[in-house]
């Protein structure tokens, strides 16, 4: 992203560093290592220009090179990933726990997300045997080659160059505890159990900031931009898209089985005209200042509201 694109998108709001019209906090954190498995939970996470750092560096592709997710492979919900200082480890139901190091890559090769064709590594035989005896197709892991430049829909970004690794289209993915709330009484009122967050695979987790307004359900869909006050300074992540959702959360990450429950609430009064119709939750953001910058738990969140 270019200096000029950052000043235009950033405004004098974002200049100001000033606390909107409504303040929130971090109240949960998020990385979903390999893209479609489950997700590791943080209390800090370090903001990269791709998004929360190591969020969707690696990705199971089949023996075409073409990703694979939890819409076909919904087994993958039980792979559970764990972050160290030096390497990932990996662990599912009936499996040894397979080791990935963080800095040892093997062949470069081409993999197939969506319509992109994007360059990447393959992480070896043993994580190619390990997938493919879990989901019972030939499967192999790779991770993204961060020399590839792989862009969000500038359609949506206001022309920002915002850079993905292996996400669905763009960096970062927010939802409020206010909007959880709301889809779980609907839940309760026609006799169903609550879900948890996890259904919905955010990356940030919005909750109220005490003394203050508490959050209204999906304001995350209704504000300009977020500044958060970060130890290194000013970190500004804009909302460009809400987020359309496919069946993934009808997928228990508990247990890997699926249901219709989640879909069909939220075919009963999630449909969005903006996208012609398509079910959202959820708001995409692109990152326009801060990287390097830590992303905590308990951090204060201004943003001011869009009146289109």
């Amino acid at each position: 992203m270019n200096d000029t694109n950052q000043e235009i998108a950033l405004g004098e709001a974002g200049e100001a560093g000033r606390a909107g019209e409504l303040t929130a906090v971090i109240s949960r954190l998020f990385v979903y290592p390999v893209k479609s498995c489950a997700g590791v939970e943080v209390r800090q996470v370090l903001l990269t220009e791709t998004g929360l750092e190591f969020d969707r560096a690696w990705m199971v592709v089949d023996a075409g090179g073409r990703f694979l997710t939890q819409r076909e492979m919904p087994r993958m919900a039980l792979v559970k990933p764990q972050l160290k200082h030096y390497e990932m480890v990996l662990r599912a139901p009936g499996m040894l726990a397979l080791h990935i190091a963080l800095d040892r890559v093997e062949a470069h090769v081409k993999v197939v997300i969506w319509n992109d064709e994007v360059a990447a590594y393959d992480m070896g035989p043993i994580a190619a045997q390990w997938f493919t005896d879990f989901l019972g197709v030939p499967a192999r892991l790779v991770r993204f080659d961060p020399e590839e430049k792989r862009l969000s829909n500038p359609r949506w970004t206001g022309g920002v160059e915002a850079l993905n690794q292996f996400n669905d289209g763009y960096p970062v993915l927010v939802i409020s505890e206010a909007s959880l709330d709301q889809f779980n009484e609907k839940l309760l009122a026609r006799g169903q159990a609550a879900v948890g967050i996890e259904r919905f695979r955010p990356n940030i987790v919005l909750g109220s900031a005490p003394g203050d307004a508490e959050l209204a359900p999906h304001d995350e869909d209704r504000l300009e931009g977020f500044e958060i006050a970060t130890p290194q300074g000013l970190a500004v992540l804009k909302p460009v898209k809400p987020c359309p959702r496919c069946p993934i959360p009808n997928v228990d990450p508990a247990t890997g089985m699926v249901g219709t429950e989640v879909g069909d609430m939220l075919q009963s009064y999630r449909q969005n005209p903006l996208l012609g119709g398509a079910i959202t939750f959820g708001m995409n953001l692109i990152v326009l200042r801060g990287i390097d910058h830590a992303l905590e738990v308990g951090q204060r969140v201004g943003a001011d509201y869009r009146f289109d």
